[in-house]
């Protein structure tokens, strides 16, 4: 991924300090190659992970990827409804809409 296309933040990060982007480039590739799921199931938890943490910014980045890689939008969506019974009705009304800035973006 070239640092222009990367959030404004983690671009900027990655222009300033290019030695820590690589390391954490290489942390990322190290924790998707230690086990064995997919790279539709990684995908998918990585959205999950963002919407339990409450990052919208990192919603709209693993939405763009998820995307990017065919992941069908309904598949997505329902992360969201996964997050309302563990997150609460606020937290997974939040990241619908936070998913759905990109699925409607893209229809």
């Amino acid at each position: 991924m070239a640092n222009q296309d990367l959030p404004s933040g983690a671009g900027k990060v990655a222009d300033d300090y290019p030695e820590v982007w690589q390391a954490f480039a290489s942390l990322g590739k190290a924790c998707a190659e230690a086990g064995p799921l997919d790279a539709r199931t990684r995908r998918l938890v990585k959205l999950a992970l963002a919407v339990g943490g409450g990052s919208e910014g990192a919603v709209h980045s693993h939405m763009r990827r998820a995307m990017a890689e065919g992941i069908e939008p309904e598949a997505l969506k329902q992360v969201a409804m996964l997050a309302i019974p563990t997150l609460g009705l606020p937290a997974g009304v939040a990241a619908l809409t936070w998913i759905e800035d990109i699925t409607d973006a893209r229809e």
